[in-house]
C-alpha cells in the first residue's frame, strides 16, 4: 500500500508514541523540514481516515483548558504499513542515485 506523503509523516509522527492533534502537527513539520505544514481540517481528516483503516488508533481524550485533546497512536498494522513505506521508498531512493549516478549521501 503506498500512503501519500501526509499519511506517510503522520504515521511516522506517531512511530515513537502517542500524540495529541497539535503534537502531530508539530511533528510533521519538523520531520518535513518545514515543506509540510498540517492545517487542522487535513490532519483531523487524514486521522480520521486512517484510524478508520486500523493503522491508529485514539488512546486517551482529557479537556486541558476547556479544550477536548484526543492522543492517537500507531496500531501493529499502521507500524507495518508504515515499515513497508519506508523500504520501497529506500528502494526507490536507491534507483534513483543509481539512475542519477550520485554516490550515497551526495544530497
Amino acid at each position: 500500500m503506498a500512503l501519500r506523503e501526509q499519511s506517510y509523516l503522520i504515521l511516522l509522527a506517531l512511530s515513537e508514541g502517542p500524540l495529541h492533534g497539535y503534537g502531530v502537527i508539530k511533528t510533521v513539520r519538523e520531520l518535513s523540514e518545514g515543506r509540510v505544514r498540517l492545517g487542522a481540517g487535513t490532519l483531523y481528516g487524514a486521522l480520521d481516515r486512517l484510524s478508520g483503516e486500523g493503522l491508529i488508533g485514539v488512546v486517551k481524550e482529557e479537556v486541558v483548558d476547556g479544550r477536548h485533546r484526543r492522543y492517537y497512536d500507531l496500531r501493529g498494522e499502521g507500524r507495518t504499513v508504515l515499515a513497508e513505506e519506508t523500504a520501497r521508498l529506500t528502494r526507490l531512493a536507491a534507483t534513483a542515485r543509481q539512475r542519477l549516478n550520485l554516490l550515497p549521501g551526495a544530497l
